[in-house]
């Protein structure tokens, strides 16, 4: 190789030679002072040659870590953009030593995936199936579980624990009445409105009021009720029963002899079951 143009600076030398091929001569401490600038200045110069190959001379270097080895990994990338070759030469003992430490040469190389079939469609529904299947055996002994519970509650009766259902018809029904007071208020007004809109047309303006009345307490009354109890009420539940199984509490719970779903589940259930029905009247006035 015949030599060419040299682009040098205090802390590298970058030869480029008459057939392409390119050396890049590092000097000093390479750390995060260094690499930054370094990087810089170099990425966009060795870009712009697309060199054949690069060869990196650490000789000069006197120390090297993990920033000095992101330099020569980013170098080593954007000679591979050019299907140029990369190779590092005169690395003292402790540059080898970080080089191996960190596994240089298989540093940042793509790993070839292998592509995963996706499954057919009879496949995906049988597996929905028996998903929904699994949920429904859950959910079908949650039920045995909670009507069993309710038989012993009725032969003991001194077995419920009333503070706790107290206190849950409470959260439940009077925490809850200005939400279902104002989401039932705005339903009515808004059906008002609409039907005093088009009735308007026949001279039927009169029949509003038995439109929204009775639509209110025969239909939307009690579903919306059940929709603000189950979205406010039986997620809190929820998430109270959850917090409790993943902190163990249950287990505790079972540990100790009592019957979880007795301790924490018939309280709530005995609570809504009181509290709804009011729900729905207040709703519905």
């Amino acid at each position: 190789m015949t030599p060419g143009h040299i682009h040098e600076s205090g802390a590298y030398q970058f030869s480029e030679e008459s057939d392409g091929d390119v050396t890049l001569r590092l000097r000093g401490v390479l750390d995060a002072a260094s690499a930054g600038p370094l990087m810089g200045e170099l990425l966009p110069l060795v870009r712009r040659k697309s060199p054949g190959s690069l060869t990196v001379d650490l000789g000069g270097v006197t120390y090297l870590d993990d920033f000095g080895i992101l330099l020569l990994s980013e170098l080593r990338k954007r000679a591979g953009v050019g299907r140029g070759r990369f190779s590092i030469i005169n690395a003292d003992e402790r540059a080898r030593d970080m080089l191996a430490a960190v596994h240089f040469d298989t540093l940042a190389r793509a790993v070839p995936l292998s592509g995963v079939p996706r499954p057919g469609i009879l496949v995906r529904m049988g597996d929905a199936v028996l998903r929904h299947a699994s949920d429904l055996k859950y959910m079908v002994s949650f039920i045995g579980s909670v009507c069993l519970s309710f038989l012993y509650v009725c032969r003991h009766p001194r077995s419920l624990r009333v503070n706790d259902t107290v206190t849950c018809m409470q959260k439940t029904g009077v925490d809850a009445l200005p939400i279902v007071g104002l989401i039932s208020f705005l339903l009515g007004l808004i059906m008002a409105f609409m039907s005093s809109v088009q009735l308007q047309q026949f001279g039927a303006n009169i029949y509003v009021a038995s439109l929204v009345s009775l639509s209110m307490t025969r239909e939307l009354g009690p579903i919306m009720t059940c929709i603000i109890v189950a979205g406010r009420s039986g997620s809190a539940f929820a998430a109270e029963i959850g917090t409790m199984k993943v902190s163990e509490e249950i287990d505790a719970l079972f540990t100790m002899g009592f019957d979880p779903t007795r301790f924490l589940v018939v309280p709530k259930v005995i609570a809504s079951l009181v509290v709804v029905p009011v729900l729905t009247l207040f709703s519905d006035m």
